[in-house]
């Protein structure tokens, strides 16, 4: 009997059903696990990478997302009828008992470290165990999913990361660290994969910034991290916006952007290359200084082609001569009523060496914004970090026994056995992964370690259910 494929041409509720949402390898294993397994454990953990710390962050939008919502039996019978199509076996016995016994909500256990914390490389940060004999190998089908966490944690940590650069050149150069938010804004919506990917990875941003032009990257910290609003954006112009007025009409372009948006105490950001930047400079800097003066706001101007670092200072020397500078207490250069933005070819080299240049040449980092688009959301991926999940312990029985994979062909691949916790020095500060007593609650303690790890989700609940100022303050904490 041919099985009923029609379900399978609705891809909304294929793209929503969890049982989907793995690999295809995934639907066969619970035929492979030894005889008397009862119950496994796994983590994940960066095993190194860019960076030696990682930001946790987005565990908590996958948990809304994925496993706060039952699968049902619609759900089962379009999976049947595609891994059976697809040339897999399918646990049908086991979903249904999900269903029936559970709900159909996961009866797994989720611990993490909290949201925003900071950790270094080589510590678990996410356990998952399942106790049920019946459905014990979901700690594992569920790896797929989970696993791609990986991916906000990694754009929160190169942000984090860059905020400490950023800061401090600030502390070197400025008289102001309150700008230090909007220091690094989100250009990236239009270079990633997906509309998911922009939420995902621009929501995981704005732990270290306040500064976003993409949409659904702001839409999603404020859902899904109990938010008003967690990022800002200005009126700014484009290309389109310039280069419709025509060559001979630039001017009139740039005097429509301070007319609009030229308001006490307004930004407004304009794109000056679309022809010749410097002849730009030149306008901005005679026939429309007066406007812009008379404005009261600031005038931020984005040369956007050439190399970065040339052009940062060749454009904050035009328009230092046009407009003048302050020097502040640090004996840098701050510009007046004028700032720059850059946003082509923006990464973390190019912060640095545009910072250190500017820095060399007695301008304050007061005088520029960086936006940065394809390598803040799209040019990373899981070996950046090099994130894995594995299994590290299987029940067979009533009785535990360590689980570890230890290639000989690269030492680097070598996992963690047992079942593992993540504890923290009360005193230090410091993390160290180990391994879960016999005797265990959430609250164990080792003389001076405390259990890092939480129970964020249990069996279809969420335990956990942070706000994205907290994710804030607890990765930022150590700022002085």
């Amino acid at each position: 009997m041919q099985n009923d494929i029609s379900g399978l041409n609705d891809i909304a509720s294929i793209l929503s059903n969890l049982i989907l949402n793995t690999d295809s390898y995934k639907a066969s294993h619970y035929l492979q696990y030894p005889p008397g397994a009862s119950a496994m454990f796994s983590y994940i953990e960066s095993r190194g990478g860019r960076y030696d710390r990682t930001l946790f962050f987005g565990l908590q939008m996958l948990i809304k997302e994925y496993l706060c919502r039952p699968v049902t039996p619609a759900m089962i019978d379009q999976a049947k009828a595609f891994f059976t199509g697809h040339g897999e076996p399918f646990n049908e016995a086991g979903w249904r008992y999900i269903v029936e016994r559970h709900g159909g909500y996961m009866p797994v256990r989720i611990r993490a470290v909290p949201e925003g914390s900071v950790v270094p490389t080589h510590n678990v940060l996410l356990t998952v165990e399942c106790d049920d004999p019946q459905v014990f190998w979901l700690a594992s089908y569920l790896e797929t999913m989970l696993m791609r966490v990986w991916y906000p944690i990694t754009v929160a940590t190169q942000s984090w990361h860059l905020r400490k650069t950023i800061r401090g050149y600030l502390e070197k150069s400025s008289d102001d660290l309150t700008q230090l938010p909007f220091k690094l804004h989100d250009f990236g919506a239009r270079g990633v994969s997906s509309a998911e990917s922009a939420a995902i990875g621009g929501s995981a941003h704005l732990v270290s910034f306040m500064g976003s032009d993409t949409v659904l990257g702001v839409v999603a910290a404020n859902h899904y991290y109990n938010e008003t609003m967690a990022a800002f954006s200005v009126p700014a112009a484009e290309h389109s916006t310039i280069t419709a007025w025509g060559r001979e009409r630039e001017t009139d372009a740039y005097r429509n952007m301070i007319a609009q948006f030229g308001k006490p105490g307004a930004i407004v950001s304009v794109v000056s290359d679309s022809y010749d930047l410097f002849a730009a400079l030149e306008v901005w800097g005679t026939e429309l200084k007066q406007a812009v003066l008379d404005s009261g706001g600031t005038l931020v101007v984005r040369p956007d082609s050439g190399d970065p670092q040339t052009i940062v200072l060749q454009t904050l020397r035009a328009l230092e001569t046009s407009f003048g500078s302050k020097v502040n207490s640090k004996g840098r250069r701050v510009l007046n009523n004028v700032r720059v933005i850059q946003g082509d070819g923006v990464n973390p080299d190019s912060i640095e060496a545009i910072l250190a240049a500017m820095d060399d040449a007695g301008y304050a980092t007061d005088n520029i914004v960086f936006g940065m688009g394809g390598a803040l959301l799209q040019q990373i991926n899981r070996d950046t970090q090099r994130f894995a999940m594995k299994c590290s312990a299987i029940k067979l029985g009533d009785e535990w026994h360590d689980v570890r994979k230890d290639p000989v062909t690269d030492a680097g691949k070598r996992s963690k056995k047992g079942r593992l916790t993540l504890l923290r020095n009360r005193h230090t500060g410091e993390y160290r992964t180990t391994t879960l007593p016999v005797a265990w609650d959430d609250h164990t303690v080792e003389g001076d370690w405390d259990e890092a790890l939480v129970t964020v989700f249990d069996s279809g609940k969420l335990l956990v259910d942070v706000a994205f100022s907290d994710v804030r303050a607890r990765a930022h904490a150590g700022e002085g």
